[in-house]
């Protein structure tokens, strides 16, 4: 198991989590690639996007069914500018690669906002730590484990 995919497995597992990392037969970079994978509804995917807010790192939980507004994100969260970030910044922040964020299992907790969208599937994918790997949760799950804040994020 990839060492991301490890840290992640163990966050799930020290928070409680139900469900257990999957590994896919390809990688799953984007929203579509893992609906299609999964056979689910693109909606169901969880989007783990880091932004830059004011220097600062921000996890959006959003669902792969649209994109997030960044001028209404800062101004939920009461920042000057929010601007997707680097992929440095991302590794930095997350210790993970862009196309497999995992919404927990980073070097320290990110302020964490998750779509209020994602309520509406029973069943929300999100990535493991490494573009080949996801795991099943539920929006109330996702809230509680990252200790985000639900907001409508576009």
């Amino acid at each position: 198991m990839h060492p991301n995919v490890e840290r992640v497995a163990a966050a799930l597992t020290a928070k409680g989590a139900a469900g257990q990392i999957v590994e896919l037969a390809e990688p799953a970079p984007t929203a579509q690639a893992a609906a299609d994978l999964l056979g689910c509804e693109v909606g169901a995917i969880a989007n783990s996007l880091v932004f830059d807010a004011d220097g600062a790192p921000l996890l959006v939980l959003t669902s792969g069914a649209h994109r997030v507004d960044v001028k209404h994100v800062a101004s939920v969260i009461g920042a000057a500018k929010v601007k997707r970030a680097t992929p440095e910044f991302v590794r930095e922040a997350t210790g993970q690669p862009i196309g497999g964020v995992a919404p927990v299992g980073h070097p320290a907790p990110l302020r964490t906002l998750v779509d209020t969208w994602l309520a509406k599937h029973p069943v929300v994918w999100a990535a493991g730590g490494h573009p080949h790997t996801v795991f099943p949760t539920t929006y109330d799950e996702l809230l509680r484990l990252t200790e985000g804040t639900a907001t409508d994020v576009a």
